[in-house]
């Protein structure tokens, strides 16, 4: 199984009505409002005044090159100083700087250090990357049992990357007895929240006829096509593959090329192979009308693909 990371990085939407909250307050509106300079400028000296919750607003701005030059040392400097006081969002977001090299050598023994931190103050961020450490043996032994307790942590919160995770660790048995069914509920927790691999999992599931649910080509094509919107290229293929043989849309070999290419596109070998595949079935007009639908759909970023 491929785990999924957390991305915790993202700011800190409040702070203690005690430490200039009012520079922090128009510090957040310039935030959102896309004015990042002026929210650095607002932030800056509240951090340097030793603010964890601005030092950890740097750190996220510094990570991502947001008002500022995109500098990952600069952003583990921040981040080490909020985590220093107790920042359990900056000990998950310089635990991944850790474990990816970005700013710092890498170190997943030190990565580890971080999420744990992080992790047993309740972040959910910084449960599931745990939980992927013990998973893929980085830092700590493989463990697949503690990597289940840590997405469980998570996944109770209603963070969709640990609900996935579990549904996948469930569905394959590992860590746990193997169960579709425990698989499949996981999966739509994760799916309600948008969540593509789970909506592509749960697409794979009716379309097969597991875990309990009824085969139901119909379903499967609704979940394909939540996932294939988001992106999502082993949904397009799915989604593809349905159109071509016409199981709950279709048939219809224009709309399936359409979406083999997009999958493509993305290096999904099987939407390329399935594409090349199709065209053989498919006059010149017919491959030109797909090919104008694919770039039509990816131009509007999916909102037009009919």
């Amino acid at each position: 199984m491929k785990v999924l990371r957390a991305i915790a990085a993202g700011l800190v939407l409040s702070m203690p009505l005690s430490v200039l909250a009012q520079d922090f307050a128009r510090g957040l509106a310039a935030y959102d409002s896309g004015d990042y300079a002026a929210a650095f400028d607002q932030w800056l000296p509240l951090a340097i005044q030793g603010d964890a919750v601005s030092q950890s607003n740097l750190g996220v701005m510094y990570e991502f090159g947001r008002g500022v030059a995109q500098d990952y040392a600069e952003a583990a400097r921040w981040y080490r100083l909020a985590a220093a006081q107790g920042d359990a969002r900056a000990q998950g977001n310089l635990g991944t700087l850790y474990e990816f090299g970005d700013g710092v050598a890498q170190d997943y023994v030190e990565a580890v250090n971080w999420y744990r931190l992080a992790a047993e103050q309740g972040s959910a961020a910084g449960q599931s990357n745990l939980g992927n450490m013990y998973y893929d043996g980085l830092g700590v032994p493989q463990d697949y049992a503690e990597a289940i307790r840590w997405y469980r942590l998570a996944a109770a919160q209603g963070h969709a990357i640990s609900q996935n995770n579990l549904g996948t660790m469930y569905r394959i048995g590992q860590g746990v007895a193997a169960d579709l069914v425990e698989a499949a509920r996981w999966y739509r927790l994760a799916a309600a929240q948008g969540y593509a691999s789970s909506q592509n999992n749960l697409g794979v599931m009716s379309e097969f006829g597991q875990a309990g649910i009824a085969q139901d080509y119909g379903e499967a094509a609704r979940w394909y096509r939540l996932a294939a919107v988001q992106g999502h290229a082993a949904a397009q293929n799915n989604l593809g593959a349905l159109y071509e043989a016409g199981d709950g849309v279709g048939p219809d070999l224009v709309t399936a090329h359409m979406w083999f290419n997009i999958s493509g596109a993305s290096g999904n070998q099987d939407g390329q192979a399935n594409r090349d595949r199709v065209e053989r079935q498919m006059t010149a007009a017919e491959i030109a009308e797909a090919q104008r639908r694919a770039r039509v759909c990816t131009e509007t970023r999916f909102q037009d693909c009919d």
